[in-house]
């Protein structure tokens, strides 16, 4: 559902993405991981057509994300670093605008459906400038499921939630996971084990692995050992 192909974002000299190749298919959950500048982020705003690529391609659910864009945009569902809500509105306001923005013909049972999924009912009709952190983050991944999505890209989905909350969450992703392909950034490697199907480590803006999370972590060695030798290596 996912595919691209040697895809490239550059800001002048600096390579923060360099031609890099991977698939994602639905049901699976993949890990998107690396050290801050590694390019995780830009990686997912150039597949939910916030950047342009410098180049080579990307499709999600078929459709080109520079050729078709709103098309493309459309079957995905995206929770970025810092998602952007309107302070001043109440988490039901907020919620009821995105659903009528994606054109959900009953915006009403979808809410429904997302506040119960993520648990923000005790504060749905407080302002979003009042709530948490953690409430917050939950109203971003609320706005990214509203409209059933095919696609998820969720850059560090947990950021900022309780161990409790973070459970939940992981929960709700792997619930997902057989009917939806999803990709998530995240820097907690325990995040890995408890959703990933695969992993892929980019560093430097290139890729250094792609494999699955007991691949990669191997008889003798945790995850995090993995993880920081193959992202130490390429400085």
């Amino acid at each position: 559902m996912i595919v691209v192909e040697n895809l490239g974002r550059h800001f002048d000299s600096v390579k923060a993405v360099d031609g890099i190749s991977f698939r994602v298919d639905k049901g699976e959950v993949l890990g998107f991981l690396g050290p801050n500048g590694a390019g995780k982020s830009t990686t997912m705003k150039m597949l939910t057509s916030f950047l342009t690529p410098s180049f080579g391609k990307a499709s999600v659910s078929g459709f080109d994300v520079v050729e078709q864009s709103r098309e493309s945009r459309a079957t995905i569902g995206y929770l970025p670093e810092n998602a952007p809500l309107y302070s001043d509105m109440t988490a039901r306001e907020f919620l009821q605008f995105i659903g009528e923005m994606r054109g959900i013909s009953n915006v009403k049972n979808a809410m429904d459906r997302v506040i119960s999924l993520t648990g923000i009912s005790p504060v749905v009709d407080r302002k979003i400038e009042t709530l948490s952190k953690g409430f917050k983050r939950r109203v971003g991944l609320c706005q990214a499921l509203i409209h059933d999505p095919q696609v998820l890209i969720l850059d560090e989905p947990t950021d900022g939630l309780d161990p409790n909350q973070k459970f939940e969450v992981r929960t709700l992703i792997n619930a997902m996971a057989k009917e939806k392909c999803i990709v998530l950034s995240t820097h907690i490697l325990e995040e890995v084990d408890a959703c990933c199907t695969r992993v892929v480590v980019i560093s430097a803006g290139k890729i250094v692995v792609d494999s699955n999370p007991v691949a990669l972590r191997g008889k003798n060695k945790s995850l995090d050992e993995v993880f920081r030798e193959l992202t130490t290596s390429v400085y």
